[in-house]
């Protein structure tokens, strides 16, 4: 006798993997998932991935989305997670790896505000065990397929960051999330690819400008008349064009494209904003933010 499962053909299973630093914003990406109808299941050792995707599909189509986040419990966390990873891979099944992260002084100043130790510390300082933590991950960052900066995210930022890279289209198509920046303040640690601008004029040495930035049409339009303007952008969009390709053939899904100028309130400000249209104009998903625009030394 034959039982049928009443879902002649269930839909594939989709796998994500939240990983990354302790205090970085796990707990809330898990969250924002299970809010999402994803199965979660949290601190699961890297070698019951595995069974837990093989449970997920004896359900008939009732499990078809399932998240797991997993933690650094061992010096050989990273190679156990690779080792999981691979084999899930032979399944056919392929998981999406998010890997969370903030700067030292962000972890130390939540690991404070909750008093709680870091779980690699041991008797030594917080910063300690963010240092350790931070080394045997480096490998595991290295290969996600989505890396977040938590440190300048509230709690709803990180939830809708997260929303986005796992709607309904996530699986055939490239987001793209472009962040501008000043180099004088750093360039963006989850930076996929960086675009340098300081090859054009600055349009803060042009008095009637310098209180502008690159959201001004008169600040687009003295950058873009400059010679070779738009040859730069040129070359910049089908680079990005071109990444597009290559990200979608390898499976990769989401990408941050960091724009930099010295200061990140002119240049970088209205290329991204011409790149953002014209890929956009693609079809390609682009989310545009500003992070230094506001700055008030900004060159």
């Amino acid at each position: 006798m034959t039982v049928s499962s009443g879902v002649p053909n269930p839909p594939p299973l989709k796998l994500a993997v939240i990983t990354g630093l302790s205090g970085a914003g796990r707990s809330t990406a898990a969250k924002c998932l299970e809010d999402l109808g994803w199965f979660v299941v949290d601190n699961l050792p890297p070698t019951l991935i595995h069974a837990v995707t093989d449970l997920a599909a004896l359900s008939n189509g009732n499990v078809d989305r399932v998240a797991v986040v997993v933690d650094v419990r061992s010096r050989g966390f990273s190679s156990d997670l690779h080792a999981a990873l691979e084999a899930v891979e032979r399944t056919g099944l392929h998981p999406h790896v998010v890997f969370l992260e903030a700067p030292d002084e962000v972890l130390v100043r939540r690991f404070d505000s909750v008093r709680r130790p870091h779980p690699l510390q041991g008797d030594g300082r917080l910063i300690d065990g963010i240092t350790q933590e931070r080394e045997l991950l480096r490998g595991v960052r290295g290969e996600a397929d989505l890396v977040v900066d938590t440190g300048e995210l509230n709690v709803h930022e990180l939830r809708a960051k997260i929303a986005a890279a796992f709607d309904d289209a996530a699986a055939t198509e490239l987001h793209l999330s472009m962040v501008t920046f000043g180099y004088k303040y750093g360039v963006p640690v989850d930076a996929d690819l960086v675009i340098d601008c300081r090859l054009l004029p600055n349009p803060h040495w042009v008095a009637s400008l310098k209180p502008l930035s690159g959201s001004d049409k008169a600040v687009r339009d003295y950058i873009f008349a400059q010679p070779g303007a738009d040859d730069f952008v040129d070359a910049a969009t089908a680079l990005l064009r071109r990444y597009e390709t290559g990200y979608l053939t390898e499976g990769k899904h989401y990408a941050t494209i960091a724009i930099g100028c010295t200061g990140g309130r002119h240049r970088s400000v209205a290329v991204a904003i011409e790149l953002a249209d014209r890929l956009r104009s693609d079809g390609i998903d682009v989310s545009l933010a500003h992070r230094d625009i506001d700055r008030e030394d900004a060159l």
